[in-house]
């Protein structure tokens, strides 16, 4: 029986930047394995989200096991959740779950109003997401915010958005909405 490694799931600070050119890699390398779309970002933005403490990272020790971070939009009414990877070597052991839990805990931390959305085409992070209490959504409910969907440029699938005027896409978008979140729960509050 295989042993499951220590593996601590932390807000990355200025400690962490060491880690962005592998993070990048194993993103890059997880996109072309699966075929699927990812929007790409640069060293420099993922180095600016660890030092705002608006990322997670799993570290096996010193090494790198899987990665997170935030992105606010819309002025801070809607937050995503990107960048959600599991190094090769920890996959199968549920951390992609424990990074996805810890983001969402820290997107709730720090924008307690917000909206917090994802998009993906992976059924393991949409059963995550809903889960966490995501419900899945049109495009049109998400942040209108053209920074964002910039970021879809760099992705392969880009022209299936163009195609649809950024009605739709491979992915799947999901919303969290804490303002139904919190009337559901006062409606069916949960049994402790």
């Amino acid at each position: 029986m295989q042993e499951t490694p220590n593996i601590e799931v932390v807000v990355a600070g200025e400690e962490h930047v060491r880690y962005v050119d592998e993070i990048l890699d194993t993103i890059n390398q997880a996109a072309k394995v699966r075929g699927t779309g990812i929007a790409k970002r640069s060293p420099e933005y993922v180095k600016q989200k660890m030092l705002e403490h608006k990322a997670v990272i799993a570290l096996c020790g010193d090494e790198f096991a899987g990665f997170s971070y935030i992105e606010s939009w819309s002025n801070k009414e809607f937050v995503a959740n990107s960048g959600l990877i599991v190094g090769f070597k920890y996959r199968g052991l549920g951390l992609a779950k424990r990074i996805k839990e810890r983001i969402f805990r820290l997107s709730r931390e720090m924008f307690p109003e917000a909206k917090i959305f994802s998009l993906t085409t992976g059924a393991a992070v949409m059963k995550m997401n809903f889960e966490l209490g995501y419900r899945p959504v049109t495009f049109d409910e998400l942040t209108t915010d053209p920074a964002f969907w910039r970021g879809c440029e760099s992705c392969v699938n880009y022209d299936i958005l163009q195609r649809n005027g950024g009605h739709k896409c491979l992915c799947t978008g999901l919303l969290y909405d804490p303002a139904e979140s919190y009337h559901s729960q006062e409606k069916n509050p949960k049994k402790l």
